[in-house]
Order: structure tokens, then sequence, then C-alpha cells
């Protein structure tokens, strides 16, 4: 297999298109494209990215991926203005099947069944990678955006897919600003969509999530009222007044989504060590308007459900970056195989623009990559999908490190 990948950030997407193909092309050492894994900012024109990416890699090769909050490689970072990214593939031993479904915003396990359905199921896939718009409503400014779920999502992939292949990916954003995004869908552009990638043949899978947040207090609490992603009340009261006492003001009020704190599931024991690996946490899209309840990225925490508040920490996420990468790599030096590319998807969260961190924890994920001269491509996303504690989940404001090796 090989892998070509490149970033620029060029104002005129059509050269943009253009100039990025190419320069993958050249670096891998591609003569023919079999697979184009592309993404690019809201700044960008994704028609006429597309476009210039199509007059250099052909007709026959799909093209997935979409907007992004910015693209990420081993020759750096960049989520300012026009940027973009493309990682192109020339095949040898792995084959990859591309299919596509739009209408996610009106039902969305639906579209998983309807996805996993249209793909080949005679292919012994090693994993399946997904992308799929995660607005469904954009923000305004009294409003707190609508996502697309991914827990519906899943389960309706799962019910027509084999349960052994493990689900990846991500949910598209195209700013800060929660605005609109674009997906692209093997050979066109659209929106409300999923695409999907099954690949096989001869790899291995590898995969690490960082995380980074720790609990606030270690209470427990329990979601009392609940209605889809909203949440109104924790142990019988107002959830917003509890928020209101932690901050000691209302000012978390007007951020969308809120910055430090999220809402997070323990998955392992209660008890004993603090353990990030058993923990999704929930980001806090923003207030209701009316100001009794918040919104979350995704709508998986019913009544009942026991949550901890917990807090973004800075420090720990950039030690899991770096300790995960490190690991990943010594278990595959360990089994002796051999790392061919490495794919990374990044809470936008998680950027230091948005984190206030004086680094970037990518940058962890690059110079640990670097050292072993393994490939990377990768791009900020607003929900990142993984297998955790034996189940694919949506997860919020952590990282997801895919390394495919032979």
């Amino acid at each position: 297999m090989k892998v070509g990948i490149a970033y620029i950030t060029e104002s005129d997407a059509h050269k943009s298109g253009q100039s990025v193909a190419r320069a993958a092309m050249a670096e891998g050492g591609i003569a023919q494209a079999d697979l184009v894994v592309a993404f690019c900012t809201s700044a960008v024109n994704h028609q006429a990215f597309y476009k210039g990416l199509r007059e250099v890699v052909g007709d026959v090769p799909p093209i997935i991926g979409g907007s992004a909050i910015g693209v990420i490689t081993h020759n750096g970072l960049s989520y300012e203005g026009t940027s973009a990214g493309v990682m192109i593939i020339e095949s040898e031993g792995v084959a990859f099947d591309v299919q596509s479904v739009g209408d996610l915003q009106r039902d969305a396990e639906t579209t998983g069944r309807s996805l996993a359905e249209q793909l080949d199921k005679d292919l012994a896939a090693r994993l399946l990678l997904i992308f799929y718009d995660s607005i469904r409503r954009p923000a305004s400014s009294d409003n707190p955006p609508i996502m697309n779920p991914s827990p519906p999502l899943i389960k309706g992939i799962e019910s027509a897919h084999p349960e052994e292949i493990p689900i990846y990916g991500a949910g598209l954003l195209g700013g800060f600003d929660f605005s609109p995004t674009y997906q692209f869908c093997g050979h066109h552009i659209a929106q409300q969509s999923v695409v999907g990638l099954s690949i096989s043949g001869d790899i291995r899978l590898y995969a690490r999530i960082m995380h980074g947040c720790t609990p606030q207090d270690g209470i427990y609490h329990t979601i009392t009222r609940s209605e889809g992603a909203v949440v109104y009340e924790v142990d019988e009261r107002p959830i917003v007044d509890w928020i209101d006492e932690m901050y000691g003001h209302q000012e978390w009020q007007h951020q969308m989504p809120v910055k430090r704190l999220t809402i997070g599931v323990n998955h392992g024991e209660k008890f004993g060590e603090f353990n990030e690996n058993n923990f999704v946490n929930r980001l806090i899209a923003g207030v209701l308007p009316n100001r009794d309840g918040i919104i979350l990225f995704e709508p998986d925490l019913s009544e009942g459900t026991e949550v901890l508040f917990m807090l973004r920490d800075a420090d720990a996420m950039i030690r899991s970056a770096k300790s995960n990468t490190t690991e990943l790599i010594e278990e595959i030096t360990a089994d002796g195989a051999h790392p061919l590319v490495a794919f990374y998807m990044d809470c936008a969260g998680r950027a230091s623009h948005y984190s206030e961190t004086l680094t970037e924890e990518a940058d962890q994920v690059i110079a640990g990559l670097n050292k072993h001269n393994i490939p990377l491509f990768g791009f900020y996303s607003g929900v990142e999908v993984a297998p955790l504690m034996g189940k694919s989940r949506g997860l919020d404001w952590t990282s997801v490190l895919l390394i495919l090796a032979d």
C-alpha cells in the first residue's frame, strides 16, 4: 500500500484541490489513486476544492471526507483560514468499499441501517470507518446547535452489519460556530449524509482513545428529568442551578459549547482509582433559551443515569495523547508488525485555540509518530466514534488514533 499525504492553506479552492492532490501523489510515489480522504475548513469552497481534486486523481477513485475545523499531518497542522488536506492511497492487497446515505436528520437509525445494507458483506472487513454530518440544526445567537446523534446511527449500522467488525469515525464540523457542513460521499458532495468506508485485506488495525477529563468532585448524581439531548434536572434539582453554583456565576451560560465542564458516565467500576478509559464524557452544547435545561452533544443520558460532573484537564489531555501514542507504537513493535499509516480524529475542542493551552495536543501525536517515520493524516472533528468497553460509541472531547499495519 502506498500512501501520500499533504496539506495546504490556499485561498483559491480550485487551485488548492489541484495542488494538494499533486503534492500527496508525489510524496507517496502514487501512479493511480484508489482512495482519496480529504478535509477542508468552512472557509474553503467545497465544490471548487472537490473539482480540483478530481482533475488530478481522475473520475474513478472515491473521495470521502468533507468539512473539518482543520487538518493534521506528520508535517504539521492547521485550522486557520483556508486549510485543506488530503491522504491518497494506492492499494496493494487492501480493498475499499465506499457507500453513502442521505437524510440523516430524519432518522439516524434508518440511515445507519441503510448504509450497512449497501456495504459489501462478502469482503472480510477489518474495520468500518464512518464520517457523518454532525449538525442537524446550526447554532444561532439565541440557541445552541442541535446535533445529529451517533447512538441511533451506530445502532442502525450494527443491526445490519457484522458485530465483530469495529466501527470508527467522526461527526464532521466546519467551524467553531457550528455552521452547516458538507460531506464528500465517494462521487458526490452532500449534506445530512453519512459515508462509510469498509477496509479489508492483509492489514492489522491498532487503535487508542485519548481522553483528558477528570472528575470535578467525584460525587455521583442521578439524572431525574431529561428528554432526548436535553437534561433538565439532576437529583431532582434544576441542572442549571447546579452548574451556576459550581462556577459561582452565570457567565458559562453564554458559552456554546461550555468550555470547561462536561457530563461523564463511568462504564467501569464506580469505586477505586480513577480510570479515564472507562469514561464517556458528554459536551454541553449550551443552555436552553429559557435557561431551564442544558443541551448535550448526544441524546443518550436518560433519566436514571448516574453521572459525574467532569472538568476538561489540559495537562491530562496532553499526557494522554503522549502516553497513548507511545504505548500504541510499542504494541505494534512487540507484535512484529510494520506500521503503514496513522489516521487521527481529534475533537476540535482540544485544539489550543479553543482549549486555551500553550501547546497543541496533536503535536504530541505528531512527534511520537515522526520518531518512527509513520505518516499521519487527521482532522479536527465534532464527535469521535470508537469502541470503548466492548461497544462502539460516540465520544466527546477525545481523540482517536488508528494505525494500519502489515
